[in-house]
């Protein structure tokens, strides 16, 4: 079982979107997949079509009650592809966890008795870098950073892979960079390739071929309650995330190995 964050401390940069549809590609491939959203927004669940008076067990009780990942999670419209939604609750999840001795290590916990029921678990992170980031990523064998294609974008990613580093040399010695995938990229803009050219050229390898460009059709597929894949899988949107899922898989069997 590989374990995904999903983590931009920035808002606003395809998180939840990259969750989803990445989610959906690899359920596709007949992989079993889990996605925990640890966003007190609760955007992966709505876009999964998972109602608020559907929620009646959340990320919010794995990190601070009792309960089990399979006792949490529930199945989606997407064959394949469970979620474990998250609810109001959540926000105020970073407060409660300060009193536990072992606050870091609560969703990683959950995560390791499992029993590896799930082929791929992805975490939809909040955007920020508080205690649900870091149990995400002390939960993980690797981070997914999507990256907008905008000015600052390069300043946001330094901070955040100085917390992996903190992360690595205090909790998780093995969390490694999945991937960076460049996202709201549009070729009209030519600060958006300055931006893809200057990312590249420091990180090289690590940024994902694929990009993903702005698509309506990506901003409307969560309105309906389903990915994008299924809303309309023939838009750039939906071929693009197929093809970022193609590369996460070409790059799993090395993530397994260090796991």
């Amino acid at each position: 079982m590989i374990c995904i964050a999903i983590a931009n401390q920035k808002g606003g940069v395809g998180k939840t979107t990259t969750a989803i549809n990445v989610g959906t590609a690899l359920a596709a491939t007949g992989l079993e997949v889990l996605i925990l959203d640890l966003d007190p927004q609760g955007n992966a669940s709505t876009g999964l079509g998972i109602g608020r008076n559907d929620r009646e067990h959340s990320t919010y009780d794995l990190l601070v009650g009792d309960l089990m990942l399979n006792e949490a999670a529930i199945p989606t419209k997407v064959p394949r592809l469970s979620i474990v939604p998250a609810t109001v609750d959540l926000s105020g999840a970073e407060i409660e966890l300060i009193e536990f001795e072992v606050r870091t290590h609560r969703l990683d916990r959950v995560v390791e008795a499992s029993g590896g029921k799930w082929d791929v678990i992805l975490i939809d992170c909040p955007p920020s870098l508080g205690l649900l980031t870091i149990n995400a990523m002390v939960a993980s064998h690797a981070l997914l950073v999507p990256l907008q294609c905008e000015f600052f974008a390069l300043e946001g990613l330094s901070q955040l892979l100085s917390t992996v580093e903190r992360i690595r040399g205090r909790f998780n010695p093995g969390l490694s960079i999945l991937g960076v995938v460049l996202t709201m990229y549009d070729r009209r803009n030519r600060l958006t390739d300055q931006v893809s050219d200057d990312v590249r050229a420091v990180l090289g390898k690590v940024v994902f071929d694929t990009v993903i460009p702005r698509n309506v059709r990506l901003s409307e597929a969560p309105s309906h309650g389903v990915p994008a894949l299924i809303y309309d899988y023939r838009c750039a949107g939906s071929e693009a995330y197929i093809a970022l899922a193609r590369e996460v898989i070409a790059r799993l069997p090395q993530l397994a190995e260090a796991a």
